[in-house]
């Protein structure tokens, strides 16, 4: 009796398992159709809106159909009429990045529309377009009234764009590092005056990894993601263990804890706020969790806490002029970072 149980059991649970399996399947499949569609009707859309002149091709008279024709662009995409069409139809057929490219630039597609193209087909951008970066005026005059509070704009790949003065209690003297030093990953990861206050390390170090990893399946071909990547798995054990577990999060809201020298454990409430629509590079703010904190904030902005002097009040930035007029430690080096690092966006 007991043996029949337990096999009628196994085959229940089996057939559950089963039922599951095939609903998954079939969502999984549900879901691909309904991108096809979606694809399908994106690219039939941008095509009507095309004449001919507007890619170089004679006037043919009235047409039934405004737009191009399928065998236009076909022909200026160097790709197969049948197969074209077929991608028009919503057909489940492999498209490659290459071809994707070429239809795009044969439909005239904006940036975004180029970028909406490769998502709704599931490929990767071989050639992305992103903002170069900047600091606008009136995010630095935000930064600087918003002392004593901690705030610095950071971007998708955790570097340190710009901060004000109050940031710098909690995270070290970001005006003395070398620019590739000024990332939040890297501070937490090796002997740095952020990582040695941090007061629950090991969590934090935990998320901003995952968060990484998140943010890095959107950038793999990026080679300053990579880069990084290789630098922090060859400097902290710690780093390449936490990347070996494949943990992935998103970015959130939460609480840091610091233990600062003369000023003792200070709370904040961290939030991010977005400065762009890509949901990249964002301000985040440290606002006080308590009096205690925010009376220390108060000290160290005027410049009487203890080991802590308030500075000159400048905003500073990653490789951009601040307030006082100079291009600051390493102008030409930062010339560079910025052009190697162009994928930040503001």
């Amino acid at each position: 009796m007991a043996h029949a149980w337990h096999m009628a059991t196994s085959t229940a649970s089996a057939d559950s398992r089963a039922l599951a399996d095939s609903r998954t399947l079939a969502d999984s499949r549900a879901l691909a159709d309904s991108r096809r569609h979606e694809l399908a009707s994106f690219l039939r859309s941008r095509r009507e809106r095309i004449s001919p002149e507007q890619v170089g091709l004679p006037p043919t008279g009235r047409r039934r159909t405004p737009g191009l024709r399928r065998e236009e662009v076909a022909l200026l995409a160097a790709v197969g009429v049948t197969w074209y069409t077929w991608l028009e139809q919503g057909r489940p057929i492999q498209v490659s990045a290459q071809v994707l490219d070429s239809v795009a630039r044969t439909l005239l597609l904006d940036r975004n529309e180029r970028a909406h193209l490769f998502a709704l087909a599931g490929a990767e951008d071989p050639t992305p377009v992103y903002d170069c970066p900047t600091v606008t005026p009136a995010v630095r005059l935000l930064l600087e009234q918003i002392n004593p509070m901690a705030a610095a704009v950071v971007n998708r790949r955790y570097d340190i764009v710009a901060y004000n003065r109050a940031y710098k209690m909690i995270v070290g003297d970001l005006d003395a590092m070398p620019f590739e030093e000024r990332n939040v990953l890297w501070l937490a990861f090796t002997d740095s005056y952020f990582s040695s206050v941090l007061v629950d390390r090991d969590e934090a170090r935990a998320s901003i990894v995952a968060r990484f990893r998140a943010g890095l399946a959107d950038h793999g071909s990026e080679r300053v993601w990579t880069e990084l990547l290789d630098r922090l798995c060859q400097v902290s054990p710690e780093f390449e263990a936490l990347w070996a577990r494949h943990e992935v999060e998103g970015l959130g809201n939460g609480m840091k804890r610091f233990l600062i020298p003369g000023a003792g454990l200070l709370r904040f409430d961290y939030t991010n706020l977005w400065l762009g629509p890509n949901g990249g590079t964002r301000l985040i703010t440290y606002t006080p969790a308590d009096e205690e904190t925010r009376a220390q904030m108060e000290l160290f902005d005027s410049g009487e806490a203890d080991g802590q002097t308030g500075g000159d009040g400048h905003v500073g930035e990653s490789g951009q002029a601040g307030e006082r007029g100079q291009a600051g430690e390493g102008g030409q080096a930062g010339q560079r970072h910025r052009e190697v690092t162009a994928e930040r966006e503001v």
